[in-house]
Formats: C-alpha cells, sequence, structure tokens
C-alpha cells in the first residue's frame, strides 16, 4: 500500500504520463531531458504556418485561459530560479482556416504536442484538435519543491477513441444556476468532453423561456422571476461552450415527461378519466389534435433556430399509456385508426410525425431506445439513445439495423450508491457487444436529478476517463495510473504535501483566482 501511495506521488513529482486525463492514444518522456517554465518568458503563440492566426476567438481565448492555469493569479517566480534551460514558447499550428464556427459529431480533434528544450510545437488540423492538445499541454507541467515549473521532454499524438462523448444534465427536476452549468463546461473541457446534453425541461419544471409561448415557463417552471433561462442564458451557454469545442444538444422529452408544459399551453396534454368522468389530472401529450402539432411545428422551429448543433434530442422514453387508455376520445381514435389496444401504435403515430416535423427543419434527431425498440420509423441518420439494463444486447440491436448507437447505461450519476462504486465504470467495454461498431457514441453520466449543485462536478470525477480515452483494461491501469485532473471543491497548501490512503486531494478549477495554487488534480489511493 505504501509503496503504490509513493509511486503516485513520486509520478505527480516527476511529472509523467500518469498526470494525463484522459490517458492519450500515444505518448514518449523522456524525464531526464527537461526544461523550466518561466511566467516571465513563455507565451502561447501562432506558428508561421498556420492557417488560424490572431484574431480566432477560439484560440485566443484558450491561450488567456491555459496561461492563467498555468499561472494563476498571485503566481510568483521561486526566488533564485535558474533562468537557463528555459522553454519557448508553445507555438500552435492549424492547417484547416476557420474560427468562427461551431464542433460537429464529424470534427476531428486529433493533435500532436511536441516539447523539447528547443522547439514546442502543437499541429492540428482544426481548431477543436488544437483544444484538446492545449488541456494535454497544461497537464504537462510540473513543479519541484522549490515552486519551479518544469516541463519534460514529451511527444503527444492523441485523437478520442469516440467522436461523441457527453455530460447529461438534468435542469428541470433540479433547477442550476447558469454558474454551475458554465463551471461544468469548464469541467467538460479538461476532460476532454464533447457533448452537453442539456435535459433543459421535464415533467417536474419549464425553465426554458420560449419568446414564442413565453407562457411555458412563466407557468411551468418553479419560478419564473428566477429559475427560468432566458433566450440571452442560452445563447451565453452555447458560446460558452462553443470556445471550449463543446456541443450543446437539448433535449425537450415528448410524449411523455410533459406536465410542465401543460399549464402553458391550455389543451396540449390528454384529460384523464376515472369512472368515465374527467379526473381533473392529466397525461401525455394528446396525439389526436392538429392543434397539438401546429404547437410541435412553432415550438421547434423557435428551437432549430436557437440550438445551432445539427441534433435535436427529441426524448421517447417512459410514456405511461394508463391516461390514454382511460380518454373517450382517445379510444375512439384508437378504433378509427384500427390500433386495437395497443397503444405503442398511437405512441408511434405521434412521434413519427414529430420527427417528421423536426426533420422539415433540416435537424437531425437523437431519441431514447424504446421509440427504436417500438418499431417507429425513423430516419437513417437517427441516433438511438441506449440508457437501460442488458445494454449489450440492444446495442446489438440498434447497430445491426443501422443505427448510430448513444450509450448512457453504464454511467448513471443519480443512482446512488456506496464504495469504490467508481471502479465499475472501468470494467465497462463499450465495444462489448455482436454487431458493427462503426457510429457507436458515449454519454457518460446521467441524470443530475439529486445532486446538491456544489457536488454535481465532485460526482463525475472518477469516470470522466473512460468513455474518453484509448483501450481500457479495466481497474489496474485506474491504480497505475491514476493522477486524475479532476474539479472539485477544496483547497490545498501551496504545495502538495503527501497525504494519507484513501483520502482524495481535490481542487477546483473554478473561480481560481480565489486559491493559491494552480494544481488541478486528484488523487485516488487504494
Amino acid at each position: 500500500m505504501a509503496g503504490a501511495v509513493g509511486a503516485l506521488l513520486l509520478l505527480l513529482a516527476a511529472g509523467l504520463g500518469a498526470a494525463l486525463w484522459p490517458q492519450p492514444q500515444w505518448l514518449l518522456q523522456e524525464p531526464q531531458s527537461r526544461c523550466q517554465l518561466s511566467s516571465r518568458q513563455f507565451r502561447f503563440a501562432y506558428a508561421n504556418d498556420s492557417a488560424v492566426v490572431t484574431g480566432c476567438d477560439v484560440l485566443d481565448g484558450a491561450f488567456r485561459r491555459y496561461w492563467q492555469l498555468l499561472f494563476p493569479p498571485g503566481h510568483k517566480e521561486p526566488a533564485g530560479s535558474n533562468v537557463e534551460n528555459l522553454c519557448p514558447n508553445l507555438l500552435v499550428s492549424v492547417s484547416q482556416a476557420g474560427c468562427s464556427g461551431y464542433p460537429t459529431l464529424e470534427s476531428s480533434e486529433n493533435y500532436k504536442l511536441s516539447i523539447s528544450v528547443d522547439l514546442m510545437l502543437l499541429t492540428a488540423p482544426n481548431v477543436w484538435g488544437a483544444l484538446r492538445g492545449l488541456e494535454t499541454f497544461s497537464q504537462l507541467s510540473w513543479r519541484d519543491e522549490v515552486g519551479t515549473f518544469y516541463l519534460n521532454k514529451t511527444v503527444v499524438i492523441d485523437f478520442p477513441r469516440f467522436p461523441h462523448r457527453g455530460v447529461l444534465l438534468d435542469t428541470s427536476r433540479h433547477f442550476l444556476p447558469l454558474r454551475a452549468i458554465l463551471e461544468t463546461l469548464d469541467a467538460m473541457a479538461y476532460n476532454k468532453f464533447n457533448v452537453f446534453h442539456w435535459h433543459i425541461v421535464d415533467d417536474q419544471s419549464f425553465p426554458f423561456e420560449s419568446m414564442v409561448f413565453p407562457d411555458l415557463s412563466l407557468k411551468g417552471s418553479y419560478n419564473s422571476a428566477t429559475h427560468v433561462y432566458t433566450a440571452n442564458d442560452v445563447k451565453m451557454v452555447i458560446e460558452y461552450a462553443r470556445l471550449r469545442g463543446i456541443r450543446v444538444i437539448p433535449e425537450f422529452d415528448t410524449p411523455g415527461h410533459m406536465l410542465s408544459w401543460g399549464p402553458g399551453v391550455p389543451g396540449l396534454l390528454t384529460p384523464c378519466y376515472a369512472s368515465r368522468k374527467p379526473s381533473g389530472t392529466y397525461g401525455p401529450i394528446n396525439p389526436i389534435l392538429n392543434s397539438t402539432y401546429q404547437f410541435m411545428a412553432s415550438f421547434f422551429a423557435e428551437v432549430s433556430a436557437m440550438f445551432p448543433d445539427f441534433y435535436l434530442h427529441l426524448g421517447g422514453d417512459e410514456v405511461d399509456f394508463t391516461c390514454w387508455r382511460s380518454n373517450p376520445e382517445i379510444q375512439a381514435f384508437m378504433q378509427k385508426m384500427k390500433f386495437g389496444q395497443d397503444y405503442k401504435k398511437l405512441e408511434s403515430f405521434y412521434i413519427q410525425r414529430l420527427l417528421d416535423i423536426v426533420a422539415s427543419y433540416k435537424k437531425g434527431y437523437m431519441v431514447w431506445q424504446e421509440v427504436f425498440d417500438n418499431g417507429v420509423k425513423v430516419n437513417p441518420h437517427a441516433v438511438i439513445h441506449v440508457w437501460k439494463g442488458k445494454f449489450q444486447q440492444e446495442m446489438s440491436r440498434v447497430t445491426e439495423a443501422g443505427f448510430r448507437a448513444l450509450l448512457s447505461s453504464p454511467w448513471y450519476l443519480n443512482i446512488i450508491s456506496y464504495g469504490q462504486d467508481w471502479l465499475e465504470a472501468y470494467q465497462i467495454e463499450p465495444l462489448d457487444f455482436e454487431g458493427p461498431e462503426l457510429g457507436l457514441l458515449l454519454s457518460a453520466c446521467g441524470a443530475t436529478r439529486q445532486f446538491e449543485t456544489g457536488k454535481m462536478l465532485m460526482s463525475a470525477c472518477p469516470i470522466s476517463d473512460a468513455p474518453c480515452s484509448g483501450e481500457v483494461s479495466g481497474p489496474s491501469r485506474f491504480i497505475q495510473d491514476t493522477v486524475n485532473l479532476m474539479h472539485c471543491d477544496f483547497t490545498i497548501p501551496s504545495f502538495f504535501l503527501p497525504q494519507p490512503p484513501n483520502i482524495c486531494a481535490v481542487l477546483i478549477c473554478a473561480e481560481r483566482s480565489t486559491f493559491k495554487t494552480a494544481i488541478r488534480v486528484v488523487i485516488f489511493f487504494f
């Protein structure tokens, strides 16, 4: 035990590859060859051959952020620092012009990083790969006992194993202030996640402010004055994410999970009956009215214009048919359509019309696995989101049918458990199923419906590398390589001292100006 702890501390002190999070595809380091990283001398700069130059908001902003992470406010060079053997500037060369767009599912995130005392060079095909390389660069610096920062001679060649690496936040059950969402985006960038799945509304509340249907949030949110995301808030989240290479995919779940929609749009939900009389309660959306589809067409026209990503998540999970069964008008419609008593056919009837509406706006869509399981005809480019148990069988069925699969089943953070449950995330092999492997996507972390805001990121820490890095060989790899870059609420002294076993020493990445040190690590001891 003591030997393992000591080895981890030596890895941190020497700045070896274990400090990289997630682990890159290929890494070569020479610890005996190093240069000193000085705040007085070091700068990020564009290489002469770069197709992207000063004025690119993505990289200009990243240069400022990472310089402040390396040298936070209050940083001072140690007295007597050696001015020899200083690291040169990091030159960034991007081969493809373009900086004002948004990342997509097809965007490359490849990069190559070379560090030596003579030249430090980061090359990438586009700005999104350059962002990932800058994150890796920021993790490679280490400091000695007197506080001098160093970089070892290093070559990193890296690319993601999966093109979609997402985090889902549920802001309906538990409203999250804008600050918490932005901090989450920072933490995602530090861990190379690239999709923010915004489960923005649900039964409990409707915090999304629609300019076309303002009553949705006025009457459906917890508090229309304080617990609403305005159009400007949404724009801020999208832009904040873009500058960090993160896509924003909103989810508006239908036909179930819609109780919060009802107060703002009378007649949208199905009236439930008891003893052949209206009970005063409501169920899923009313799928038999033309007004339902007129509303959906107008609403998703607004949503499609507001969110630039190609994909929208349309939900489709956990539809309770009890209310539909009780409603005499629904029953009559079922007979007219010759659906019998198969309410899955009614669900499919609604979802198919909704998918056609969304497709008319040149948008792609993601749906929960029930839509696929119930035989709804979906676009060949649709993404099927797998979230239930026995996911290997479902992944086989989805991919054999020719669809892209998005996997979340193994990584639900809202499931309460105890002990070293994070180990389970590393025992999952996403490709452990029979069927095509092309197009597999991952969404790590499930709904945050039961979390205190301040503890949200802490819960995500232990599993963040599982879907991001290269081949995973289970917990043994974690024990060997665990110097984890994470972001949790705590402070540590200006020099990192050895900690006893079972202690997680952590430092948050957000509001960094209040802290004394720039170390961004979590060390798990076993």
